[in-house]
């Protein structure tokens, strides 16, 4: 680390960075503990993080979803279906990309990348039609079938979450898995 920038060089585009912003940190109180102590070097009064941004600590989370659980990366992995089969070594960077794709299977989050009310948005989610149509099967079990129009809809808004998603959206990634397998 000796040829990165010490935090003081950039702390003020850090604050930036997380100012106004939600951080989903995976046992927050220990990260937050060093952002705060690092600021506390730089301004009087120093500044604290909980003070510039929303801090969603995930262990606490899933120590209230899974109680007396393992609720490390890798347990959580393994329990939501997440792979995580490229994290040998502990790396910021793919741990943030895992607590991701954990989070979001914490809390359904994905479908808030579409809670702001744009014009877009809006027609994706207001472009199906009531569902009238059902039939019954052998069993007696009530199966209700999209129309096509329900079905480019569906499509639509599925293009709309990739795209939010920066194309990664994890119900079109595994509808494509198990239209290859």
């Amino acid at each position: 680390m000796q040829d990165k920038p010490s935090f003081a060089e950039i702390a003020d585009e850090f604050v930036d960075f997380i100012k106004g912003a939600e951080l989903v940190i995976h046992n927050a109180p220990f990260d937050v503990g060093f952002m705060d102590h690092e600021f506390s070097f730089l301004k009087n009064p120093p500044l604290k993080t909980a003070e510039m941004c929303t801090v969603t600590d995930s262990l606490a989370m899933a120590r209230k979803m899974y109680p007396g659980k393992r609720n490390n990366l890798d347990a959580l992995c393994d329990r939501l279906g997440i792979d995580n089969s490229k994290r040998v070594l502990h790396g910021a960077l793919l741990d943030a990309e895992i607590l991701a794709d954990v989070f979001l299977m914490m809390t359904g989050g994905q479908i808030a990348l579409l809670a702001d009310e744009t014009e877009e948005n809006i027609q994706a989610v207001e472009s199906h039609e009531e569902i009238a149509r059902e039939d019954v099967d052998s069993s007696g079990t009530i199966v209700f079938q999209a129309t096509s129009s329900e079905l480019k809809a569906h499509e639509a808004f599925m293009a709309l979450l990739n795209k939010k998603s920066k194309e990664n959206c994890i119900w079109l990634n595994r509808m494509e898995e198990e239209t290859i397998n």
